[in-house]
């Protein structure tokens, strides 16, 4: 019973120890990007020792790729979940306010949350390895959002679609990183959803309703 509890209590430990490392190694790669990130710096962030993260990760690069994983699987999930009580009878505007909902959300919490969308938004440019364990759940956010833009844009070809979803996704990561995303975090996340909706839905409509 007690050699039981004790084990629990390590096995407790341990795990603070491994979030603790891929917490701070979240929120540095989040300023700097992967390139500008050590392994003293993270493990001082984290109060942990060097050897921590061999054993609970091996390298410093598997650490970071572990919380890029992390980071990019929680924003996916974030979005999915937006994005899936939305059907065919949706608008543009409803689909801009689902898919940028996160990033609204991140922009006015700040924290963790900010880290982790300027952390996808860094590695977007460069996939790290293990991003193809997440194609599942990229290929479903794909999914969800041209159910609602095919019913809304019929005459617009699918590969057009896709595109204008991911110009979409690159104007949401430009805000994450650029000095605009620091003027939006001021504001509530309402102000922010009103300023940036209209926006994105612009760039899901392209240029359909151009002389209408």
């Amino acid at each position: 019973m007690i050699q039981a509890k004790k084990t629990d209590l390590r096995r407790e430990a341990g795990q603070r120890t491994r979030d603790g490392l891929q917490t701070a190694a979240l929120e540095l790669l989040a300023q700097r990007g992967q390139e500008g990130v050590t392994l003293r710096e993270i493990t001082d962030r984290a109060g942990a020792n060097v050897a921590a993260v061999s054993y609970h990760f091996g390298s410093l690069k598997a650490l970071c790729d572990s919380a890029i994983e992390h980071a990019l699987e929680r924003y996916l999930d974030a979005q999915i979940q937006e994005l899936d009580p939305l059907g065919s009878t949706s608008t543009l505007q409803e689909l801009a306010a689902a898919f940028a909902r996160p990033m609204v959300r991140a922009l006015a919490a700040g924290g963790q949350d900010l880290a982790v969308m300027r952390t996808v938004a860094r590695v977007g440019i460069d996939p790290p390895e293990g991003w193809e364990r997440l194609n599942g759940k990229f290929d479903q956010s794909r999914r969800e959002a041209l159910r609602v833009l095919t019913a809304n844009l019929p005459g617009v070809d699918e590969q057009e679609l896709i595109f204008r979803t991911r110009c979409a996704a690159g104007l949401l990561n430009w805000l994450a990183l650029a000095p605009i995303g620091t003027e939006l975090a001021a504001m509530s996340a309402e102000q922010i959803e009103r300023q940036l909706v209209p926006v994105v839905a612009g760039a899901f409509r392209g240029d359909t309703a151009v002389g209408r």
